[in-house]
């Protein structure tokens, strides 16, 4: 049993022209190594917005895979019910704070253990909120600003800044929480890039577009290294 956990700095079908699929979406279906995959998409940090929904749907209708969503709004016990029998699970963007609180209360966290636990290969994904979701912390604007915060799912034990070019506020306050020790040592991707990673260990870096980078901080008491160390690490063009 793989399970295979991706995370965009952004990127994929809600930041494209027209939400068209892009390399990191059929990257993200290859890793089911299914024809047809069952792909589940989680707007729950969106509040369920329909329009993120129905961009997903017309997004994927072209790639020949068969498409459910999860909601937590409405038919929360039944949407949930389904959830075991998806290949892929891509997680949207949005407040990543709210989106672990309904996860959490209502078992979704629960669910995907056990998904990664049984004798089937899984993938799963995100960009933004639900790309940092599976890591210990994160930098995040859930509360209105942007903050370090590091109450995440733990699946992967670093932390990690999503919109690593995109949004360039992020960058002092993660690599002064990964100093500090507020964060666990992490990564960060640039819109576009990601990390990928086999039964949590880190497989590699890809992106969708030239010069998308990702990089490892790690905290360093070195002299001169300014509490951190940063490594610009190699990034497969897909």
């Amino acid at each position: 049993m793989t399970t295979h956990i991706v995370t965009m700095g952004g990127g994929g079908f809600s930041m494209s022209d027209n939400n068209a699929p892009t390399n990191l979406d059929r990257y993200l279906l290859e890793l089911t190594g299914r024809r047809s995959p069952l792909v589940c998409f989680v707007p729950t940090a969106s509040a369920d917005d329909p329009t993120y929904v129905r961009k997903f749907l017309s997004g994927y209708a072209s790639l020949g895979v068969r498409t459910m969503v999860l909601t937590l709004w409405q038919d929360a016990k039944a949407s949930l019910a389904r959830l075991p029998q998806a290949d892929l699970v891509l997680v949207g963007a949005g407040s990543t704070v709210n989106l672990l609180a309904l996860w959490r209360a209502h078992g979704v966290d629960r669910v995907l253990a056990e998904m990664m636990n049984r004798d089937q290969d899984l993938v799963l994904g995100g960009l933004s909120a639900g790309a940092a979701c599976w890591y210990s912390g994160c930098v995040t604007d859930s509360f209105g600003d942007l903050r370090a915060w590091p109450d995440g799912l733990r699946m992967l034990p670093h932390s990690f800044c999503p919109h690593w070019d995109g949004e360039r506020g992020r960058q002092p306050i993660f690599t002064e929480a990964i100093a500090s020790g507020m964060l666990a040592d992490g990564y960060a991707a640039d819109d576009g890039a990601a990390v990928h990673w086999v039964n949590g260990v880190f497989s590699g870096a890809v992106a969708e577009r030239e010069g998308a980078r990702v990089a490892r901080f790690t905290a360093s008491d070195e002299p001169g290294a300014g509490g951190l160390s940063i490594e610009q690490l190699p990034v497969e063009l897909l």
